[in-house]
């Protein structure tokens, strides 16, 4: 399971030109599943995000969690995140999950953060084709990785 998580001013998801998901400050986090993902992948990678410290105090240092802050989520999957480009130059997501593996993984991740923050997860459509349009905030973008916890 890998994230990017990018902490915004807003974002949102547009499907067919509509909005289907839109938060204002929060966290925008893109999503993918690997077939070997487990629960514990999914609560691992939860409680890591709401627990971030990478909004300001008071004093401007990045050491307040969504869960100080009250932030939204916008979580969209994205399957192109295990893109491998060892080889050649059109990657291969041969250790992407396909959708009916990574569909209820994702499903499942919204819930557990939405149950973290006692808030609703705003999300994207999964499999469509959506316009996602963001602020990023800092900029602060951190890739996440269930498989290797650095």
């Amino acid at each position: 399971m890998r994230t990017v998580t990018q902490r915004v001013k807003f974002a949102k998801v547009e499907v067919d030109g509509k909005i289907v998901g839109e938060i204002k400050n929060g966290l925008m986090i893109l999503v993918g599943f690997e077939n070997e993902d487990t629960d514990e992948d999914l609560d691992w990678m939860s409680a890591k995000i709401c627990n971030l410290r990478i909004f300001d105090d008071e004093n401007g240092v990045m050491n307040r969690s969504l869960l100080d802050t009250g932030g939204d989520i916008l979580c969209v999957s994205q399957f192109t995140l295990h893109a491998m480009t060892k080889k050649g130059n059109r990657p291969s997501y041969i250790r992407a999950a396909k959708g009916d593996i990574a569909e209820p993984l994702y499903e499942s991740f919204c819930k557990k953060l939405g149950f973290l923050l006692n808030n609703e997860v705003k999300k994207g459509k999964f499999g469509a084709n959506m316009q996602v349009t963001l602020l990023n905030d800092g900029p602060v973008t951190i890739i996440i990785d269930s498989k290797n916890k650095e």
